[in-house]
């Protein structure tokens, strides 16, 4: 089983990972899989003046920075880790890679740094919940 835990670099993400580590304890055979998702930013105009390879190397270098203190956090993990950064609408991505990478446990923090919120709970959190029917642990 994997559990799949998004980070945006906001606090409450970095402790979600802390509380997901906790879960696993000392197994071996529970895997973490670390994704940012950055939402796209090019429209089709800007399409025509930005290449492909360009949005791409943007996307990788902004999930990277996302991913640092992630990568930080489980350098000397005992379960197995794969980081990955991905692209497209974040809690449709979210739902979607764990439904794809046969994980079975969302553990994600309450708040992110999206511009946009929700009153009790981030609005990326609240969709999520609305999207998947895995097992999601929110952390603030």
């Amino acid at each position: 089983m994997n559990i799949l835990v998004p980070i945006d670099g906001s606090e409450s993400s970095l402790n979600a990972l802390k509380a997901a580590v906790a879960m696993i304890g000392g197994r071996s055979d529970v895997g973490l899989r670390v994704v940012t998702v950055q939402p796209p930013i090019a429209s089709g105009n800007v399409k025509r003046f930005i290449s492909a390879e360009i949005l791409d190397e943007y996307y990788q270098d902004e999930g990277n920075k996302s991913l640092e203190a992630a990568r930080e956090l489980l350098r000397d993990a005992s379960a197995p880790v794969s980081f990955e950064v991905l692209v497209g609408s974040v809690a449709e991505t979210i739902v979607d890679d764990a439904r794809q990478h046969g994980c079975g446990h969302i553990v994600m923090g309450t708040r992110g740094l999206g511009r946009i919120s929700g009153l009790l709970l981030g609005s990326v959190a609240t969709k999520v919940l609305s999207l998947t029917d895995l097992p999601v642990t929110l952390v603030k």
